[in-house]
């Protein structure tokens, strides 16, 4: 076969790593890919949301699968327009990709389907939004509507810092349009994990749980992120919980999605609060999660393209996933002053030292010349593999220690929460 991977990330190169250990795969091309998957694939420049010419480029190249890794092609209608050109492609079409495109569409589905998730209320208008934040007691979380890059939420403590937000997300549109609409949830205590579901639209096979960091200091600090690491699997995740997400999430979100003509195939992410009364859902993605899936799959012993494939066929039901034991932790180098301003083009150091059973995957690099430099804020995603999580994160953070560039920031406390339990 011949896969086309879309996007040019962390876990655009955590896929291509996947996909290359399959014998079913002969060739693998990522549009644009980076400086790290450039080792695996060829690179080609079509951007994620080129969406006729990735189109063209699959037909003139006989493409036999295309992979998209990130949401905005999704929510644009990649998959449709690939499935009307009669090309084979992994992921939800527009209309169930709106899951993740628009927040208020997912807590409206949520409380149709009585999907367990916070109180909330929609809003298009500032002055209501401002309203309803002087009338409602902190804490608060206040969400732009439509996709921000994983940092269009402000968690706020008080109603000062609730109003600047509505002022920043609503009127000075610091996430763009994403911030027409604004959702203003209830403050929910527990602790955060994330479940990723493949899904033929009916049945599912459910990945490993894992749990991200977002907030970029140590102790889940500061503004959030794309996310500044994960491990899997995330001991909070008991099997009698999962059990729960499968029975009260997952099944009522897709049965949910094909009643209202929106049947989902793809990858469906749930991000969870473990809260006093349960799991309630934070939100969905349609996507794999990054860095999450970095950490989830080197758990994996089942080939990633009989799971893909098994998918877009409608063939799930009897899909049994093969494990490793052990656990895996990923930690994210990102550069100096990321998730705001950062300079790029900084030299990374150090690669050719870590141990051949340590993943490095590239996230924001490009090759220059000889070297490999910095092209984002998230620049690398070390990832080590091991019987155990406090095992397993020792390793990793030796390996981190081997790699430099200019500025390199990273937090040195993933898997705190793992290490608690």
């Amino acid at each position: 076969m011949k896969i086309l991977v879309v996007g040019s990330g962390g876990r655009e190169h955590a896929l291509v790593w996947k996909i290359y250990q399959s014998p079913r795969v002969e060739k693998i091309v990522c549009a644009p890919g980076n400086g790290g998957i450039s080792q695996l694939a060829e690179c080609v420049d079509i951007q994620a949301t080129d969406i006729k010419g990735l189109a063209q480029f699959a037909k003139k190249r006989k493409i036999d699968l295309t992979v998209v890794g990130p949401e905005l092609p999704l929510t644009q209608g990649i998959v449709d327009h690939f499935q009307k050109k009669g090309l084979p492609i992994f992921g939800p079409d527009q209309k169930a990709a709106e899951l993740e495109g628009s927040k208020g569409f997912a807590k409206e589905l949520m409380t149709k389907y009585r999907i367990p998730t916070a109180e909330y209320r929609i809003f298009s208008d500032p002055a209501e939004a401002m309203r309803y934040v002087h009338d409602t007691k902190p804490p608060m979380v206040l969400k732009a509507d439509g996709l921000a890059a994983g940092k269009g939420v402000l968690v706020c403590m008080s109603r000062g810092e609730a109003f600047d937000g509505v002022d920043q997300i609503m009127k000075k549109k610091a996430f763009g349009e994403a911030g027409s609409r604004l959702v203003v949830e209830e403050y929910m205590t527990g602790e955060e994990a994330s479940v990723l579901a493949v899904t033929d639209g009916e049945n599912t096979v459910v990945l490993p749980p894992a749990q991200d960091h977002k907030a970029i200091f140590e102790g889940d600090r500061g503004p959030n992120t794309g996310g500044m690491g994960a491990y899997a699997p995330a001991p909070v995740m008991t099997t009698k919980l999962m059990e729960t997400v499968g029975q009260k999430i997952l099944m009522p979100t897709i049965h949910g999605m094909k009643s209202e003509g929106r049947p989902y195939r793809g990858v469906l992410y749930v991000g969870l609060m473990i809260t006093a009364g349960g799991p309630r859902v934070l939100e969905y993605n349609c996507r794999f999660g990054d860095p999450e899936i970095q950490a989830i799959l080197p758990l994996m012993e089942t080939d990633l393209v009989d799971l893909m494939l098994a998918s877009t066929h409608g063939g799930l039901r009897d899909f049994n996933i093969q494990l490793k034991g052990g656990a895996a932790v990923c930690v994210v180098m990102a550069s100096g002053g990321y998730p705001r301003n950062y300079e790029k083009g900084k030299i990374v150091r150090g690669l050719d030292d870590v141990d051949s059973d340590i993943l490095v995957f590239h996230a924001g690099t490009k090759r220059k010349n000889s070297n490999i430099v910095t092209s984002g804020g998230r620049v690398l995603g070390v990832t080590a593999v091991d019987e155990d999580i406090p095992s397993a994160i020792g390793k990793v953070y030796a390996s981190v220690g081997k790699i430099a560039f200019d500025g390199a920031y990273y937090r040195k406390d993933i898997g705190h929460r793992a290490l608690k339990r």
